[in-house]
């Protein structure tokens, strides 16, 4: 059985076009995985991919998982409540091109609903600019949590291209 999915792409070109949402307490922090973890991104996106269908990932083996983490176009950030692990987001970095793909990104479930989604938006854009790139981009689709695209054009994100796909 065949599925019509919604998939659009986002973009923003400028800090300065960035709708910035509070951070919501002192005891939430976003920090660089360094040393990289695979296992970390692997949690990620099995917890908060379950919902989503994402399954691309589900069959790479540990090498594959760890080249992934290991490029050093690739950067992952997790946000913490004091020690708890809330979510994350994985930048990669195309230095040709100038611009960064926030290539995953999510809350887990226990932490959704909460407006963490906008902080660590926020903070992802933040961050891919501070790379020195032009433009920052992602795509999102019909299976992703039902605040996702809105969450991304109230960033000021705008949508470059939509498509139906089916799975």
């Amino acid at each position: 059985m065949t599925e019509e999915v919604k998939r659009s792409y986002l973009e923003i070109n400028s800090l300065k076009d960035l709708q910035e949402s509070e951070k919501p307490s002192d005891d939430y922090i976003v920090k660089l995985i360094e040393p990289t973890d695979f296992q970390l991104n692997k949690f990620f996106y099995k917890n908060i991919g379950k919902n989503h269908k994402w399954i691309d990932r589900l069959i790479w083996s540990e090498e594959q998982w760890i080249k992934y983490v290991s490029s050093k176009n690739v950067k992952t950030f997790v946000l913490k409540n004091n020690k708890d692990l809330v979510g994350f987001f994985e930048l990669i970095i195309h230095f040709e091109k100038k611009e960064v793909e926030i290539a995953y990104f999510g809350i887990l479930e226990e932490y959704q609903n909460k407006k963490l989604g906008s902080f660590l938006l926020s903070d992802a854009i933040k961050k891919s600019f501070h790379e020195n790139v032009e433009r920052v981009w992602l795509h999102t689709c019909s299976l992703d949590h039902k605040n996702a695209l809105n969450n991304y054009l109230s960033r000021g994100m705008k949508i470059f291209k939509s498509e139906i796909v089916k799975i």
